[in-house]
């Protein structure tokens, strides 16, 4: 037997909101949609994907698991994620190679070069 990762729930204010965010950055599709969560992935047979559920309140603090993009053009990705209302969060430490975004509703996670 062995561990598979099929995916990666996040707490949302607004669920339906988030994941359509999510799935036009990471170019995946809506596979289920319910008032409390929605779940997106490349496709019905390719994972991981992510769902994203319903959360009782709003998210304080930083994120203890950040998602890590791979990026083609960093300058040019950084830009379209911006457009689409992303925030820059300042680095804990500012000479990484990877920069440091969030999502609308906050959550933190990592855009890089690749390498």
């Amino acid at each position: 037997m062995g561990l598979r990762w099929h995916g990666t729930a996040v707490d949302a204010g607004d669920p339906a909101r988030l994941a359509r965010w999510w799935a036009e950055v990471l170019h995946f599709q809506i596979l289920e949609e319910r008032p409390d969560a929605v779940a997106i992935a490349p496709d019905q047979a390719t994972y991981p994907g992510m769902l994203f559920v319903q959360a009782p309140a709003a998210k304080v603090g930083r994120n203890r698991l950040q998602v890590e993009l791979d990026c083609d053009d960093l300058t040019a990705d950084i830009e379209r994620l911006m457009d689409m209302g992303a925030r820059h969060v300042p680095a804990s430490t500012p000479s990484t190679p990877w920069t440091l975004l969030a999502d609308p509703e906050g959550n933190e996670f990592r855009l890089r070069p690749r390498p």
